[in-house]
């Protein structure tokens, strides 16, 4: 409750104030020390420092899962990760990207509205490099890209997109696809220049090259779910997605899948001009391969068992034996370079 101060009471304040027994300079000093915040009405904050940060943790599974994917399709080394999470204005991300640069604009199906993916010339070009043989090496290449490189960066970006998928899904069922790409960011006007956008940059790294890439997603895209990008929500989401009931439904799913198992005798090379001059009836010899050796069964191409060959009534079957471990090249290439370390 306010106290109220009586007239003799007030007549002997100002009394002590002009005479210099009580001292104001302490009041103005306070009033000077405090921080004034600047806000700008032309461009208001639309994310709260918790949405922010949520999308931080939902792109770092982004990332995680980009990392896994090129590395598989490049067979390099790749290293992704969150650098930072801003909201700016749509014409302040269109000023801070290079020209000409890669710039994928995304449906970002059942949102309305799209958002850009940008991959810094850098990258591009290594990623091109690694594709078509090279050694990925960086190079100071400024252009547009050609009809085929574009093809090429086409599939990298809708494998990337089916990360991003799967890193929203904790939030909404996101199906992005990919609407077409260009190289001037003039060109990619997919809102007003001046309304609010997030943008989540990653660094990125291929062997000893590195390069930014950014996802640039309007306000308006995601506002139907912005109360939904809370921590709370976040990690509520994942455990419930993690249920013994979403598990048998997952496990019943994957009983399902069809995949192809070979019994392979042995390999040999041998030239085209013999494969044309082969009858039925001819005998291929391989060599390294024994009578008594093991055969390989192999599990949508890959190595999995031993087994040996035999007979089930009147039918050609193979008994499985021991487990084969077959490293995949990517894993093989990150345990070789820990190892030199």
């Amino acid at each position: 409750m306010t106290e109220i101060l009586s007239q003799d009471e007030i007549d002997a304040l100002l009394t002590a104030i002009s005479t210099g027994e009580v001292d104001t300079t302490d009041y103005a000093a306070t009033k000077e020390q405090r921080k004034v915040k600047i806000y700008d009405f032309r461009r208001p904050d639309k994310f709260s420092k918790d949405q922010i940060r949520t999308l931080q943790m939902m792109h770092e599974t982004f990332a995680r899962l980009t990392t896994t994917a090129l590395s598989a399709q490049l067979r390099a080394l790749v290293s992704v990760h969150v650098a930072s999470v801003d909201q700016l204005t749509y014409e302040e991300f269109i000023r801070s990207i290079p020209n000409p640069t890669t710039l994928a604009v995304i449906n970002m199906d059942p949102l309305k509205g799209s958002a850009v993916l940008e991959i810094d010339p850098s990258i591009t070009f290594t990623i091109i490099d690694k594709l078509f043989g090279g050694r990925g090496e960086q190079t100071k290449i400024s252009r547009e890209l050609t009809d085929i490189e574009q093809s090429v960066m086409e599939g990298i970006i809708v494998r990337i997109l089916g990360n991003l998928r799967e890193a929203w899904s904790n939030v909404i069922d996101l199906r992005p696809r990919l609407g077409n790409i260009e190289t001037n960011p003039q060109f990619a006007q997919i809102v007003p220049p001046n309304d609010m956008v997030v943008l989540i940059t990653l660094e990125t790294k291929i062997g000893e090259v590195e390069g930014m890439t950014n996802l640039c997603i309007p306000y308006i895209t995601i506002e139907p779910v912005i109360s939904k990008l809370s921590a709370q929500y976040w990690y509520s989401s994942i455990r419930k997605g993690a249920t013994d009931e979403n598990m048998n439904i997952i496990q019943s799913r994957l009983e399902t899948v069809k995949l192809p198992v070979v019994a392979e005798i042995g390999e040999v090379e041998i030239s085209m001009l013999d494969i044309l001059h082969m009858n039925a009836g001819d005998v291929v010899k391989l060599p390294n391969t024994k009578l008594s050796s093991d055969m390989v069964l192999k599990i949508a191409g890959r190595k999995k068992f031993k087994c040996r060959p035999g007979l089930v009534g009147s039918r050609i079957a193979v008994q499985i034996g021991e487990d084969i471990e077959d490293i995949p090249d990517e894993l093989l290439i990150s345990k070789r370079s820990k190892e030199d370390i």
